[in-house]
């Protein structure tokens, strides 16, 4: 894994000078995800907050080769420039090493890229997808997705006197990639930033596909100061709303277990996405969203062997 002092003296491979909105969580994820590397990589993003943001012509933050997907195809995209690595590499026209990634918002990985996705991952391609989940459509107005929690307030899932915000939980699409039996699976965040690069290291080492979601905050979208990114990434880990864990070939480990773990009122309460929950009469909401991540904790640490929390 490499040292602060190793990625700090490595080039910078997305700079500064994009447009993206002051603490983005999803840009802080991009630079640490593609400083990481030590061998030349080869970049493919769909549409998105961090397309946009990044390739305003003829501008562009990407020194490295870089594909600009649609909204749907990313995966899709990389599995074939990677398929032609190889073909070129049997061939010998290509003896230089390259590693391939493939990255997109939770719109574009949970929702609209969901079946070039499964289909990379199914396929068996050498690349790493990387999915940086701000929970909603954050570029075009904060639209909910299928990565947006439960009872978050969204500009299609407003709360208000009919409904307190989105009904439905969220998708757990880290699960659904462990379900298609690929060698690595992890979840991550930049507040953990040793974490999230040994696991990018790891998942490029993999020999196969390998799937990385990062929570990546959005100030705008979830609404908090700009300055407190990295202090929500960390409560989001320290309460269990966001578990960090890997997958490999099917064995569950937990990577950080917080010494105490907070309530879950402590991450809410920061974001004016659910402010709503903290008025009178919604004391029920907050206790169901606990017992939420109650369940879903006490479910992990049983698959990777751990003694769930006495209930009660």
């Amino acid at each position: 894994m490499p040292s602060v002092k190793e990625l700090t003296s490595r080039p910078t491979v997305f700079t500064g000078g994009h447009r993206a909105c002051a603490g983005c969580g999803a840009a802080i994820t991009l630079r640490l995800l593609l400083e990481t590397p030590d061998l030349p990589v080869v970049a493919s993003i769909s549409t998105g907050c961090m397309e946009v943001v990044s390739t305003i012509f003829p501008f562009t933050a990407w020194k490295c080769s870089y594909i600009h997907s649609a909204f749907e195809n990313s995966a899709a995209t990389m599995s074939g420039v990677e398929s032609a690595y190889r073909a070129l590499t049997r061939r010998g026209r290509l003896n230089q090493e390259f590693r391939f990634i493939a990255m997109g918002g939770d719109g574009g990985t949970y929702d609209i890229g969901f079946q070039s996705l499964s289909g990379a991952m199914e396929r068996g391609h050498r690349m790493l997808y990387v999915c940086y989940d701000n929970q909603a459509y954050m570029n075009t107005g904060i639209q909910r997705s299928s990565a947006t929690p439960l009872w978050a307030h969204t500009t299609t899932s407003p709360a208000g006197k009919v409904t307190p915000g989105k009904r439905e939980a969220r998708k757990d699409l880290t699960a659904i990639m462990v379900a298609h039996e690929i060698p690595y699976v992890a979840q991550g965040t930049p507040a953990m930033w040793t974490d999230l690069t040994r696991k990018v290291e790891k998942a490029l080492d993999t020999d196969g596909p390998t799937f990385i979601n990062v929570l990546a905050p959005c100030p705008l979208g979830w609404g908090f100061p700009t300055q407190d990114t990295i202090a929500i990434s960390r409560d989001a880990v320290d309460t269990c709303f966001w578990p960090l864990f890997e997958v490999v070939n099917g064995e569950y480990k937990i990577t950080y277990k917080p010494k105490e773990k907070k309530p879950v009122v402590d991450f809410l309460r920061q974001q004016t996405r659910y402010r709503h929950l903290f008025q009178k009469g919604n004391e029920h909401i907050l206790t169901e969203i606990q017992e939420h991540v109650d369940l879903k904790w006490a479910k992990l640490l049983k698959l990777a062997g751990e003694e769930p929390p006495a209930q009660g």
